[in-house]
């Protein structure tokens, strides 16, 4: 659903509802929010690919680069992006190593 907010309806109502921006922001940044959606698109494809092949290291890598990627965001950006993108990842993380 972010892939989605971040490249297709970042200058919509409920893109801007959803990350606290308004219209001339959204228009500034659309390029850099269509980037960052496409890399949130590779991590999505990179867990769809562990789960697929059922590829433990896989998985555990790409939950790890979510976690990293929250606790990045959290740091420059918003820190309410530690509890909406990096505890879900942590938990996720840990999730792959008790299923181990």
């Amino acid at each position: 659903y972010i892939v989605i907010l971040e490249m297709f309806l970042w200058r919509t109502e409920r893109g801007m509802k959803s990350f606290g921006t308004d219209q001339a922001f959204a228009d500034r940044s659309a390029p850099l929010a269509a980037n960052q959606g496409l890399y949130n698109g590779f991590l999505v494809a990179g867990l769809v690919w562990g789960l697929v092949a059922d590829d433990t290291d896989v998985l555990l890598f790409f939950t790890g680069c979510v976690v990293v990627a929250g606790v990045y965001g959290a740091a420059t950006v918003n820190r309410r992006i530690l509890v909406v993108q990096a505890l879900p990842g942590l938990l996720a993380l840990l999730a792959v190593f008790a299923a181990r």
